[in-house]
């Protein structure tokens, strides 16, 4: 009897204690109800997660499905009452991201080049660049190549112009060129896991990537075109004139911050610049956005307040508000609009309009609109540094300074309190994006809070103005008088960045983490900063495992490229390399993913047959480069790893073969090491089959 009433005892403790737990449950989700607009881009952005992570490309059944049940959820969310409602609508959420991403992807399908190709090349100039080797790009649209039909050929394609090409035409926006050369597929990651060209060039439609010796022919004049190629022949104009009234870095520095294009400015200033943690001004993000519609916000209102039928009789904000969004939109087509500059005028945009309807400029609610925005209009920019990087020192911005404006905090006396913000601004977005440029760059600037510092209110206070008054002047042909003192603060914003980026330690390397732990140190940042009361506080849950296990991130003991030109494996000293030079992209991404400083030539010389290439097993890691070190090759033993950068037969050896021929099939490949033995991951093993991966099987290979 004793043991009964325990037991019913027990029951009743354990169901009362689930009916408080449901009714704490009920009561914080009923708190947060209010807060639900503020969570639909993080739920929309688990949803394009989850889309990009899969191994394989869902069925137009299985999409069909899913919204479907999505609807279906979104209909019951009406019978769940006030509390459970929320969680049915973002589930819902989550569902309609995954879509968007799916119908983005198929919406920016195109033909794939499938082999190399080398002959004529045939286009439309639509974009001019730089490579990371200072060559010069061009991206052709109307492309024609040599005895490939039109539904086979890329919509576009991009060639660096490599050699003597003093002969060649000065490309113009428009113009139709031709030339002789290569091209092949987009590359994938240079290891698993690593950045994903494919998919970069997929969304952006290059069909086929490569390069030229030849000089490059005009076949016909810059025509006409669309509005884009319009905007495209104003900006290169833009460039052309600013760089004739400053040349050099200067000139360079001034052309990126107006139009976009980076073309004009060193190496050696880029690398100074993102050794110093300014290579952001560089960009046209929301910073010079801000800036700008923040000038011509108060020099509009401040000339319509010196006219008083208008300050007396008219809503002044509101028409300062519209007149910076109508420059701010001059600002985005000048800029070419690229992905970067259109996140930043989306954010623009919404504060400005929430000016002219009487709502709150700068809230998590208008951050929350403008990732909205950018989502649903480019879902693929949630994998980029450039969304994650904005919307972490936005919504970190927002978050502090609105808690500090709620409780009324305030630091130091009120004359200071300009210095002040300027402080905590640098602070508080270096601290929010670090992560993420670690993760991406694989570099930490310890300086850049310094140089952020002395440069920032430089571009504020002087460049941006000094740009506004060269545009008003352009009409009288006054405009060198506005470039002129834009200069001078360009000038002090590169020598601070060399004098930075010149002290000892001003930059160290990290190993990348793995695939999870930026989305984990993202969720806990977004729990911290939306959730309501202190439940808040468990976001900092994710955020401390996340960095434990980027501590704990065990790189692989080889790496194989994906053509087979360049062979890594991990030694006490560092990855050592089997090649001083060539494959040079690879290597300085393998070393810079190790968190390595040390160039190639250096990695090189710690390649050595008795130590880089001895595997745990006691076999060998041996790399074959070019025909002559395959012919001279005597054989291997099982437990060895062949790695050949040319086409070999496999029967011929007792060892594990990657030829060409193999890797085309599997790309990049990395060797692991654990209690079970060798383990070997490829590309393939990580991305799977998906739209941008065009997988081929291998060739048959010649007898």
């Amino acid at each position: 009897m004793g043991s009964v009433f325990l037991a019913s005892c027990l029951s009743s403790a354990v169901n009362g204690g689930k009916t408080v737990l449901l009714a704490r449950i009920r009561s914080q989700l009923l708190h947060q109800r209010g807060y639900l607009f503020e969570w639909a881009p993080v739920c929309l952005a688990v949803g394009i997660g989850l889309y990009f992570s899969l191994r394989f490309e869902p069925a137009l059944a299985h999409l069909a499905a899913l919204a479907g049940g999505a609807v279906l959820v979104l209909v019951l969310s009406r019978f769940l009452g006030e509390a459970f409602s929320p969680l049915a609508i973002a589930l819902t959420l989550v569902a309609t991201g995954f879509l968007l991403a799916a119908h983005r992807a198929h919406d920016m399908s195109g033909p794939v080049m499938g082999w190399r190709y080398y002959g004529p090349i045939e286009g439309r100039v639509v974009n001019l660049d730089r490579s990371g080797s200072d060559a010069l790009r061009i991206t052709l649209d109307e492309v024609a190549l040599e005895n490939l039909r039109p539904e086979r050929t890329p919509l576009r394609v991009r060639i660096s112009l490599h050699g003597d090409q003093s002969h060649s035409v000065t490309p113009a926006p428009g113009m139709r060129i031709m030339t002789t050369g290569h091209l092949s597929p987009p590359g994938g990651p240079v290891e698993p896991g690593g950045f994903d060209f494919q998919r970069h060039a997929w969304f952006a439609q290059l069909g086929a990537v490569g390069y030229t010796r030849v000089p490059i022919l005009a076949i016909a004049p810059a025509s006409e075109g669309n509005a884009g190629l319009a905007v495209f022949r104003v900006r290169m104009a833009a460039a052309e004139h600013i760089l004739n009234v400053l040349p050099g870095d200067t000139g360079g520095f001034a052309v990126a911050v107006t139009t976009g294009a980076r073309s004009a400015i060193s190496q050696q200033a880029l690398d100074d610049l993102r050794a110093s943690n300014l290579a952001h001004l560089l960009a046209i993000s929301g910073l010079h956005m801000g800036l700008l519609t923040a000038f011509v916000f108060g020099l509009i209102r401040s000339i319509l307040a010196l006219i008083p039928p208008i300050a007396l009789r008219w809503p002044t904000r509101k028409l300062a508000a519209g007149g910076a969004l109508i420059v701010a939109s001059g600002y985005l087509a000048l800029s070419g609009g690229n992905v970067a500059t259109e996140r930043a005028f989306v954010m623009v945009a919404v504060a400005l309009c929430a000016i002219m309807v009487n709502r709150r400029a700068i809230s998590l609610r208008s951050v929350a609109i403008a990732a909205i925005i950018v989502l649903v209009l480019r879902p693929e920019a949630l994998l980029g540094p450039g969304f994650q990087m904005s919307f972490a020192a936005t919504t970190a911005l927002v978050a502090v300074f609105g808690f500090m404006r709620d409780y009324k905090i305030m630091i130091g006396p009120k004359w200071v309190q300009p210095v002040v913000a300027v402080l905590l601004a640098s602070g508080i977005s270096g601290l929010a994006t670090a992560p993420v440029g670690a993760a991406h760059f694989n570099t930490i600037s310890h300086y850049g809070l310094i140089a952020n510092l002395l440069s920032v209110p430089v571009m504020g206070s002087v460049v941006v103005p000094a740009a506004v008054l060269a545009l008003c002047l352009a009409p009288l042909g006054l405009d060198w008088l506005g470039l002129w003192i834009m200069g001078v603060g360009l000038r002090w914003i590169l020598e601070v960045g060399a004098f930075v980026a010149a002290l000892d330690g001003a930059r160290s390397y990290v190993a990348g983490p793995g695939a999870v732990v930026l989305p984990m140190i993202a969720l806990g940042f977004l729990w911290l900063v939306l959730w309501q009361g202190r439940a808040r506080l468990i976001g900092v849950v994710p955020i401390i495992l996340a960095f434990l296990l980027w501590q704990g991130t065990v790189r692989p003991m080889g790496l194989i490229a994906e053509n087979g030109t360049l062979v890594g494996v991990m030694t006490e000293n560092g990855r050592a390399l089997s090649k001083p030079k060539g494959a040079g992209f690879i290597a300085r991404n393998w070393l810079e993913n190790d968190g390595d400083a040390t160039e190639q030539v250096d990695a090189a010389g710690r390649w050595n047959s008795g130590a880089a290439g001895l595997l745990p097993d006691g076999g060998k890691l041996m790399h074959l480069s070019g025909k002559r070190a395959a012919a001279a090759f005597e054989g291997c033993g099982k437990q060895d790893i062949l790695v050949s950068s040319v086409e070999l037969s496999p029967s011929s050896f007792d060892c594990d073969v990657f030829d060409p021929i193999r890797l085309r099939s599997v790309g990049a490949v990395a060797i692991h090491h654990d209690k079970a033995g060798l383990r070997l991951v490829s590309v393939r093993d990580v991305t799977g089959t998906r739209l941008w991966t065009r997988w081929r099987a291998p060739k048959e290979r010649n007898q």
